[in-house]
């Protein structure tokens, strides 16, 4: 494996990080599914409180999975994946290239 390999490989740990856990595959595929939501109204859909949702997208907006848009007060959070998808094409060719 390449030094390219590797280094694509440690940029998409917090990207591996984020969607190993079950809560937030949930948002994601909730986000998926509606569009834009608030907190509240994800929190409706899961078994978690609203401290623990808010945990979780924050984690997801750090790996820049999600964004954020404020209208007035409430917070709106919606799937960013065109960066994270991209990375991983970029990972998958490199190893594709240098491994196989």
């Amino acid at each position: 494996m390449g030094k390219q390999a590797i280094e694509l490989l440690r940029a998409c740990i917090p990207t591996f990080q984020t969607l190993s856990e079950p809560h937030r595959q949930d948002i994601l595929l909730l986000l998926s599914e509606n569009g834009k939501m608030t907190v509240n109204a994800i929190t409706e859909h899961l078994v978690l409180s609203r401290p623990a949702v808010s945990h979780h997208l924050k984690l997801l907006k750090n790996a820049g999975v999600v964004q954020l848009e404020q209208r007035g007060t409430e917070h709106h959070y919606f799937l960013a994946l065109d960066h994270s998808i991209q990375l991983l094409k970029n990972l998958v060719t490199t190893l594709e290239r240098d491994c196989l």
